[in-house]
Formats: structure tokens, C-alpha cells, sequence
């Protein structure tokens, strides 16, 4: 408990700190992401005021989780494992995709960024490079990051061949990074709901260190590699998303573009697959795939009908066209995903306590 504290806290403050020099500098060079305005021929929610404000402020983030894993380990002499390091390899990775996309909308003025074939294959690469490393190290029990079995609450006796683990990781990847991604349109939305899915998994993660089999071997233990660094990690991404939001909350100074939602929706992904909760991520991610599912539906009935289901897609600019205000909708919607990872945590610990 305590390394996760530290962790946190460190987190916490490099973001904190480290938030307001990259809009420094990125103000003073005026690099804003372009901001779609309404016209005569299309309606979009009033966002004018947002015009000039910083982007790319995922990288904050980003260098918060480095230095809070890496100080923390650095301070208490803890090996480094690889379960944590793939992490990272996978939110840098993902970043690194972000912030090309993020380059275009901010240099170019584009946008709509990178071209979404180029997107998804950027995502791919590295959610495949991710999948394939994952099984692979095994730590002093014999057991690797991942497995190759599909879990729930724990793994279920449904074991993929390679090659469909690979597609199956990918896609839990794919559709919790574009969740975070379509959430991230109004001023902290992301960033709130993310905080509360790492501390779902900070959670998880120390509950089963403490049952682990490493410690006991019975019917009920967790057979989780490394849980104490995913611990470390999910508390490191919680604290620097917590540092961010301060200069993300409305009205925002900062925008963390697909640097920070594709970053944080990778490690999101990354740690249901970890921590061997993957059917669990509808309920720890609920509103990235909640508003996932209203651009689906919106995209899908016209299509087929030529009706729209909301005035605009995703969900949240549907209420602000309805007239809510933005402050209102954040919260509101912070409220439902933390009733989708309070049901999440629910079924996760009832498992436990009935078996």
C-alpha cells in the first residue's frame, strides 16, 4: 500500500507541475488544436470560446506515469517487472500515434487529424506487438503478463489460439482507446472517467496480491503476475490524470488530444487484460463504451433509415444541443461511470465471497 502511495503521489505532482510549462509552451507558439464552429449548412455545439486552447496535453500525463513508476522504483529498490513496463510500452506506444494525429490537427490545422485507416494502423502495430509480449517473460512463478485464455473476474477455461489472442487483444485496445477518445469532447469528461477506471484497478490489483496464489495456492486464488507493480501503475496513471484535470476542468487551459485519450484508453485496456478482468471492461470503462455505442447507433440508423437517434453524436453533445451545460453534463456523466465500476467492483468481489 504504501509503494502505491508513493507512486500516486508522485504521479500527482509531476503532472501538476508539468501541465502548466507545456502550456506555457505551447501558448506562446500558438499551437491550438482547430475547433469545428457552426454554419449555415451544419450545427455544432457552441465551442467558440474553446478556439486557441493548448493541445497535446497528454504528454503531461504520460511523463507523470514514467517518472512516478520509475522514481518509485528507484526509491524503494524494487525490480522493475515486466508487466509494468509493458504498460508503459503500451501507452507510449499509443501516445506516440496521438501525437501524430495531434500534429496534424495542431501544425496543420486539420481537424480531423491522421486519416482514420492510418490511425487504426498505427494502433494495430502496437496493440500486436503488445499482444505477442505480453505472454512472453515469465516472472519467478512461471507466469507471464497475460494469458491467452479469455477472463472475466478470472481466467475462463476459454483458451484462444495465438493468432485470435492477438485479435482479441487488439480489439479490446482498439474500442477502449476510440472510447476515451469520442469521451473526450467536453472540458474533464475523459479525464474524471479515466481517474475512476485506474482506481477501480488500483483496487483490483492490490486485492489480489493479497490472494494470490504466489503466497497460497487454493481454489480461489489469483493466478495475476505481478500485481504490486500493476498496482504501482494504475495508481501512477490515476495520479497524473488527477494532475491533469486541474488545468483540464472547465473551463479547460489545456486539451490532452489523442496524445492523452489514446494513451490512457491503451493502459486502461492493458490492465483488464493483466489483471484478468477483460469482461469486466464494459463496466471499468462503462462510459467510453456507453458513448462508444451512441456513435454506433447514431452512424448505423442513418444509414440504414436516414434518421438520427440523438441531435448530435457523441451522447454528450446531444445534451449540450438539448441546452444543458457543460459543467452539468461532466458530472452527471462522471456519476454514471461510477456506477458502472461501483457494478464492476460489485461482481468482481461477490465472486470472491460466494466461492
Amino acid at each position: 500500500m504504501r509503494l502505491v502511495v508513493i507512486a500516486g503521489t508522485i504521479a500527482t505532482l509531476v503532472s501538476l507541475v508539468c501541465t502548466p510549462i507545456l502550456i506555457r509552451i505551447l501558448a506562446r507558439h500558438g499551437y491550438a488544436q482547430a475547433i469545428r464552429v457552426s454554419s449555415e449548412g451544419e450545427q455544432y455545439p457552441d465551442h467558440e470560446s474553446k478556439v486557441g486552447t493548448p493541445s497535446m496535453g497528454g504528454l503531461a500525463i504520460i511523463v507523470g506515469v514514467l517518472a512516478g513508476y520509475f522514481m518509485t522504483h528507484l526509491l524503494t529498490w524494487r525490480p522493475l517487472t515486466a508487466s509494468g513496463l509493458l504498460i508503459l510500452y503500451l501507452m507510449v506506444g499509443l501516445g506516440l500515434v496521438g501525437m501524430a494525429d495531434d500534429y496534424l490537427k495542431i501544425f496543420k490545422q486539420r481537424s480531423t487529424g491522421l486519416r482514420a485507416r492510418t490511425k487504426l494502423i498505427g494502433q494495430a502495430i502496437v496493440a500486436f506487438s503488445f499482444a505477442f509480449l505480453s505472454v512472453q517473460f515469465p516472472n519467478a512463478e512461471g507466469l507471464t503478463p497475460a494469458s491467452t485464455a479469455i477472463s472475466f473476474i478470472r481466467d475462463t477455461s476459454i483458451v484462444l489460439p495465438m493468432g485470435l489472442f492477438l485479435l482479441w487483444v487488439w480489439f479490446l485496445i482498439t474500442a477502449t482507446t476510440n472510447g476515451v477518445n469520442l469521451t473526450d469532447g467536453l472540458d474533464g469528461l475523459a479525464t474524471g472517467a479515466a481517474i475512476l477506471s485506474f482506481l477501480a484497478y488500483v483496487l483490483i490489483s492490490i486485492w489480489q496480491y493479497g490472494q494470490n496464489c504466489a503466497f497460497e495456492e487454493t481454489t480461489f486464488c489469483y493466478a495475476t503476475a505481478n500485481p504490486v507493480d500493476l498496482a504501482i501503475i494504475s495508481a501512477c496513471a490515476a495520479g497524473a490524470t488527477f494532475g491533469f484535470l486541474w488545468w483540464n476542468t472547465a473551463p479547460a487551459r489545456i486539451f490532452m488530444g489523442d496524445t492523452g485519450s489514446l494513451a490512457l484508453g491503451g493502459a486502461i485496456a492493458g490492465l483488464a487484460i493483466f489483471t484478468q478482468t477483460e469482461l469486466l471492461l464494459p463496466l471499468t470503462a462503462g462510459l467510453f463504451l456507453i458513448t462508444t455505442l451512441s456513435v454506433i447507433a447514431q452512424v448505423g440508423s442513418f444509414k440504414l433509415t436516414g434518421r438520427r437517434v440523438f441531435r448530435m453524436a457523441p451522447l454528450h453533445h446531444h445534451f449540450e444541443m438539448l441546452g444543458w451545460p457543460e459543467i452539468q453534463i461532466v458530472v452527471r456523466f462522471w456519476i454514471i461511470q461510477g456506477l458502472c465500476i461501483g457494478a464492476g467492483l460489485a461482481i468482481f468481489y461477490a465472486e470472491w465471497v460466494r466461492a
